[in-house]
């Protein structure tokens, strides 16, 4: 695995535990030697990841879509930074670039890019792992809800159990390094 793509919220929630992880995790990929994909902004725990990993003397590819480029909420520290016409392009580049999914806490735009990765994976458009970091118990009602899915008849056990889920992010990045696909060589 050379890229990961973390989804998280473009805010910083209520506790700062929340920045903390985030703060976290950006750090724990740029010591692994990934690159860090994600959303481009520089607000909330999406700037927070990409401070941290970028401190961390890490790679950091953001992607975003002009409208939010006219808000000025993207980051302008990157590696590298896209700008794309639509939410459905940045979604579809950000997977281009990564090799596998790390969803932290965050709202609907979080929980839309964390579906769509996993629903990719489902249908085999690709074959990369998706994580969520269930910190501090934040996604519990929704792990909740998918396994009600299995047992209702609605998702099969199989693709359930390719959504990797940890409450702590070093034992879930080692989870996702070692589901991922060896990448091609160069």
């Amino acid at each position: 695995m050379r890229s990961i793509c973390v989804f998280c919220g473009s805010s910083p929630g209520n506790r700062p535990e929340y920045l903390d992880v985030a703060r976290a995790t950006g750090r724990l990929i740029a010591e692994r030697g990934l690159t860090l994909v994600y959303g481009g902004g520089k607000v909330g725990l999406m700037g927070a990841v990409a401070d941290s990993a970028l401190a961390a003397g890490g790679r950091v590819v953001g992607v975003i879509p002009q409208l939010l480029m006219d808000r000025e909420v993207g980051h302008p520290g990157l590696t590298d930074l896209h700008v794309v016409t639509s939410m459905a392009e940045r979604k579809l580049l950000m997977g281009e670039l990564s090799d596998a999914f790390l969803t932290l806490p965050g709202g609907i735009g979080t929980l839309d890019e964390l579906f769509e990765a996993w629903s990719w994976t489902q249908l085999g458009l690709h074959d990369k792992p998706s994580g969520l970091l269930n910190y501090h118990g934040y996604y519990d009602s929704l792990i909740q809800f998918l396994d009600l899915a299995v047992s209702e008849g609605f998702q099969r056990p199989r693709h359930r159990a390719a959504l990797l889920v940890d409450r702590e992010i070093e034992p879930l990045l080692d989870q996702l390094q070692a589901a991922a696909k060896p990448a091609p060589a160069a």
